[in-house]
């Protein structure tokens, strides 16, 4: 797994490369983490262009950071996410509570 944060108009954008499993997940966990205490950032973008597999570990730790974030009153929004990430997110409830949007600018626009 491989993460690259950088922040973007006060939005932490997360760009991730490789599996979300139980492997990078813990990984994945301490970099969002790092960066949230680091710049006080109050919303979260995802971009899942390169993200090929997530479990059952990289939804859970998804669902943390989008808690953790939803208590200072922020979002968690997600851009291109391939079609199999994408029926993950639906089949596990998380379109419900997570923005999608089709570029970086797009989202950030929107926010």
């Amino acid at each position: 797994m491989k993460i690259v944060t950088v922040m973007r108009h006060g939005v932490l954008v997360a760009k991730l490369e490789g599996e979300l499993d139980v492997h990078g997940a813990n990984e994945f966990r301490a970099a969002i983490d790092k960066e949230l205490d680091a710049t006080g950032a109050k919303h979260i973008l995802l971009n899942l262009q390169g993200v090929t597999f997530i479990d059952s570990s990289g939804l859970g730790v998804i669902l943390g950071r989008y808690k953790r974030i939803a208590q200072r009153g922020g979002k968690m929004l997600a851009v291109h996410l391939n079609p199999q990430v994408q029926r993950i997110f639906e089949l596990a409830g998380l379109l419900k509570i997570l923005n999608i949007y089709d570029s970086e600018n797009q989202a950030l626009e929107l926010l």
